[in-house]
């Protein structure tokens, strides 16, 4: 079976170029000079109605912290609900707690509040103190399908022997690791053999001009997809 493609959606063009060109499934984010904040209602409803493959969308209030206070929380708590009655496939978020760890309560919250989506845990992850400790936290939550990492590092390609780690981890499982952060075309095909990831996310890498406000560059995704079933 072939690695799943995750691409980074910031317009519907965008969800249009990448779902035309192979990827086979999409994370909603606005505002990526900011790391990726909750896009607006209608962009989501308009994503999901524009293509047939899932839309995962970002619920994440701002780019501060990780450490969320109740009001965030109950910011957070609407916004899930809104991606659910939008038609969404998912949720990605992340919550971290005063010492780095899992925020296990909030997780919890969130999880109830998605109502059956699929959740993705993000990059809130590699902030955490302890990678290892805290995939055990997540292998906890049933709910939780995909973890978004770069393995604690600025780009995946530099952590290539931790995500081997983490995948194997989490092997047999419900959950995926998601590695993502840094690819690149040139690099995919040697970070799949070497880490064993079974799914891969993609952001600036597969835009035009390798630029994160760049749009989707269809056949960057197109020689990413091929790479990878080449591989399978």
């Amino acid at each position: 079976m072939s690695v799943l493609l995750e691409v980074i959606a910031t317009t519907v063009a965008d969800v249009r170029l990448a779902a035309q060109a192979g990827a086979n499934r999409l994370e909603l984010v606005t505002a990526t000079g900011e790391g990726g904040l909750t896009p607006s209602l209608g962009l989501i409803e308009a994503a999901v109605a524009a293509v047939e493959i899932p839309v995962n969308v970002i619920v994440r209030p701002h780019s501060r912290s990780f450490v969320y206070d109740a009001d965030d929380y109950a910011v957070m708590l609407r916004d899930v609900r809104a991606v659910k009655a939008a038609g969404a496939n998912g949720v990605v978020i992340g919550m971290l707690d005063a010492e780095g760890g899992i925020d296990r309560e909030g997780l919890a919250r969130a999880i109830d509040a998605a109502d059956g989506l699929a959740v993705t845990f993000h990059r809130a992850f590699d902030e955490a103190r302890d990678l290892r400790e805290s995939l055990d936290v997540l292998l906890g939550f049933d709910a939780v399908t995909n973890v978004l990492t770069s393995g604690g590092r600025p780009s995946a390609l530099h952590a290539k022997a931790t995500i081997r780690e983490l995948v194997r981890q989490a092997s047999g499982s419900h959950l995926t690791v998601l590695a993502g952060a840094g690819l690149t075309v040139e690099a995919i095909t040697g970070f799949v053999s070497s880490t064993q990831v079974e799914a891969v996310h993609f952001g600036s890498g597969v835009r035009v001009d390798d630029n994160g406000l760049a749009p989707v560059d269809a056949d960057k995704v197109a020689r990413v997809r091929a790479l990878l079933d080449a591989q399978a």
